[in-house]
């Protein structure tokens, strides 16, 4: 219900676009966000943005260079990432949830089978 492509290898300093495609009951009213995970780290959240794409929520770490968009009309939510360096190198998740967009994983109730991305240095 929930896939999630566009990962791949790229130098540091490149850009990526991640896209997470809704289906069933992820798509439609739901608010959709990024979590990352890196090799013997926890997940962590990348980027959220509600359903109607009014509220929009960073993590520090990606503040700046990170930019989540929604289209709805297509039931996919974007995660363009610029400005790469390998400490974004990790497996990168989408999620939906109804509630309200936050940081922690509990928020959200449908996951996405996740897309490598690793940035050389």
């Amino acid at each position: 219900q929930l896939q999630a492509f566009g990962g791949g290898l790229v130098q540091a300093g490149g850009s990526l676009r991640l896209s997470c495609a809704a289906s069933g009951r992820t798509s439609g009213s739901v608010n959709i966000a990024w979590f990352r995970q890196a090799p013997g780290k926890e997940r962590e959240f990348a980027a959220a943005i509600n359903w109607s794409g009014s509220q929009i929520s960073y993590a520090d770490s990606v503040k700046g260079r990170f930019t989540i968009s929604r289209d709805n009309s297509k039931n996919t939510v974007y995660l363009q990432m610029n400005s790469l360096t390998p400490s974004d190198t990790a497996v990168y998740y989408c999620a939906a949830g109804l509630r309200p967009i936050g940081v922690g994983v509990d928020g959200y109730k449908y996951w996405g089978q996740g897309t490598q991305v690793t940035v050389s240095s």
